[in-house]
């Protein structure tokens, strides 16, 4: 189940870059993939809770199960804040711009949120195992290290951003931190 999850999630990540088409062309593909991943998120911490109900486990008793409802519940308020700031009604142009920073901030936490929650998963079931099922846990769990490196780079590094048009140039990642702290500086001066 987390692969597809995993999966979904990252294929929304990247849609923005991928595809083609109007403005809210990709915004729409962004929005739908993430609600997808939204939904099969909630059903795997439904099946949990279910799980540990039919087998007479405690819940919430482990960092994996903490950090795991935290991420959900973090997801599912970005995923309604986007969709009421960008897509219905939307907010102002100026408005958007000024989001967009901190949309893009929490969406990477919370992608973060959700690779070390897979982490823990893996440690919390490789408690009890035999040497080379271990290995094979360990191996998995550098795996997903080097996936969720491969897929902070793409977001935040310039070439792999889309070239904009007009004026607006290519943002790197020191101008995004400096953009977020201007925002938080100019909104308090307002």
């Amino acid at each position: 189940m987390l692969r597809y999850i995993a999966c979904i999630y990252v294929s929304a990540i990247m849609s923005c870059k991928a595809v083609q088409g109007k403005r809210r062309a990709p915004i729409l593909v962004h929005l739908i993939l993430h609600f997808i991943a939204l939904v099969a998120g909630i059903f795997g911490v439904c099946m949990a809770f279910r799980y540990h109900h039919v087998e007479s486990m405690p819940d919430m008793y482990t960092l994996h199960s903490w950090l795991g409802l935290c991420t959900i519940c973090l997801f599912g308020l970005q995923w309604m804040f986007a969709f009421f700031s960008f897509w219905y009604p939307g907010v102002k142009k100026p408005r958007r711009r000024r989001l967009m920073p901190w949309h893009w901030f929490a969406g990477m936490v919370i992608f973060l949120m959700a690779i070390l929650t897979a982490e823990t998963g893996l440690v919390q079931r490789s408690t009890y195992l035999r040497r080379q099922e271990a290995l094979i846990v360990n191996f998995t769990g550098l795996l997903i290290l080097l996936f969720a490196t491969a897929v902070g780079l793409s977001v935040i590094h310039p070439s792999c951003l889309p070239p904009k048009s007009g004026s607006d140039p290519v943002i790197s990642f020191p101008e995004l931190v400096i953009g977020l702290a201007d925002v938080v500086l100019t909104s308090n001066d307002s």
